[in-house]
């Protein structure tokens, strides 16, 4: 999650009930749900959590909707700045099902740590409803997931967790909404099909507009900062996909001068790949593979921020950039993201059966490609 800021995250919450759905790669017999306060400036107060199988929208199916407790309490206060992980609950969790994690906040939250563009849609109720089945006092949708962080489902067959680590294309930007199309969930449903109960589970933890060097005031603190907290802290992790370094080329600017600035000679291709093995080093000090993606097709862009990453400084660099991330060995191995989703004319464009419209994400259509495009081996 980050620190990025909706309208209804910087009001936060108070006597309102979220209803975030999620959808878990693998199936388990028990599940535990992550809650954050990463970002917040207070305690948070919760005052219920459940989890429930999602019938339609914000109706559960009858008799799904389970508590989950804390310490042995169903509330719980988190610091500002950490999180909290909940007691197990014993139930059957099916692989690849949307569920919602229902969270009841009783007093005023203050600015709401949360994913906000999360390419689902959420659900907002006031009171407590964090038990409730129906739908009806759910009465606003939202497009961002708050304070529920993550579920850890415990399987005593699947082969451990692989994260997919990156920015808005590993976060699934230009995806159908509610569609669960971004590539790590394709990639689930591919394991899901080859491994069946064996296949590890897959942790999608991308944010738009992230950075590998610097971090945002929009987009979160930088790839180098949240690496071990998210990636390398996530349960039986043992491999990595990265992907990152594209709003590295397209805009550079500090966090106190705003979230976009035009291309910035002063950042470097080399810059970029020295905080590669940053992030390698961190893994492989941890016993974790890295696998390299390589940077996809940004010509032509018509992004609504601006075409900042279209010009031949930029191109330049991202080529630069794969050629390394290909030939420098640094890697544990290389997906080669860009090939599978290139143009097969001008391979400085998205192929435009692949792209969402800007010219700089895929659609579904070049997500599932990009789960294609990587090798079982290194995953499976």
């Amino acid at each position: 999650m980050s620190g990025t800021s909706s309208s209804q995250a910087t009001a936060g919450f108070d006597d309102q009930t979220v209803r975030n759905i999620i959808y878990p790669s693998v199936g388990g017999d028990a599940l535990r749900v992550q809650l954050s306060n990463t970002f917040g400036s207070s305690p948070l107060t919760i005052g219920a959590v459940s989890v429930g199988v999602v019938l339609d929208g914000a109706q559960l199916a009858p008799g799904t909707s389970h508590f989950v407790s804390f310490g042995g309490r169903g509330s719980v206060t988190i610091p500002a700045g950490q999180q909290v992980v909940s007691d197990p609950l014993r139930v059957r969790v099916a692989p690849l099902q949307d569920l919602a994690i229902s969270v009841y906040l009783p007093d005023k939250t203050g600015p709401a740590t949360n994913h906000l563009q999360a390419q689902q849609t959420s659900y907002i109720g006031s009171g407590n409803l964090a038990g409730e089945t129906d739908a009806t006092g759910y009465s606003t949708t939202t497009g961002s997931v708050f304070f529920a962080d993550g579920l850890d489902v415990e399987s005593a067959t699947a082969d451990g967790t692989v994260v997919a680590f990156g920015d808005s294309i590993t976060d699934g930007v230009g995806s159908l909404t509610g569609g669960d199309a971004r590539w790590p969930n394709y990639l689930a449903r591919r394991l899901d099909a080859v491994l069946g109960d064996r296949a590890p589970g897959v942790v999608d933890e991308g944010i738009g507009g992230n950075r590998v060097l610097r971090g945002s005031s929009c987009y979160g603190v930088s790839a180098l900062a949240r690496f071990k907290r998210d990636a390398l802290s996530q349960p039986g992790v043992k491999a990595v996909i990265l992907l990152e370094g594209i709003n590295d080329i397209g805009f550079a600017g500090e966090p106190d001068t705003g979230c976009y600035a035009p291309n910035n000679p002063s950042v470097t291709a080399a810059q970029i790949e020295a905080g590669y093995r940053k992030l390698i080093a961190m893994a492989h000090a941890r016993g974790v593979k890295v696998y390299g993606g390589t940077l996809t097709p940004f010509g032509g862009s018509n992004h609504a921020f601006g075409g900042y990453y279209g010009d031949a400084h930029g191109e330049a660099m991202r080529e630069q950039v794969n050629t390394w991330i290909k030939t420098s060995g640094a890697f544990d191995g290389v997906v080669d993201f860009a090939a599978a989703t290139a143009d097969p004319i001008d391979p400085t464009y998205l192929d435009p059966a692949e792209n969402s419209g800007d010219s700089v994400h895929p659609g579904d259509v070049g997500y599932e490609a990009m789960a294609n495009a990587i090798p079982l081996d290194f995953v499976g």
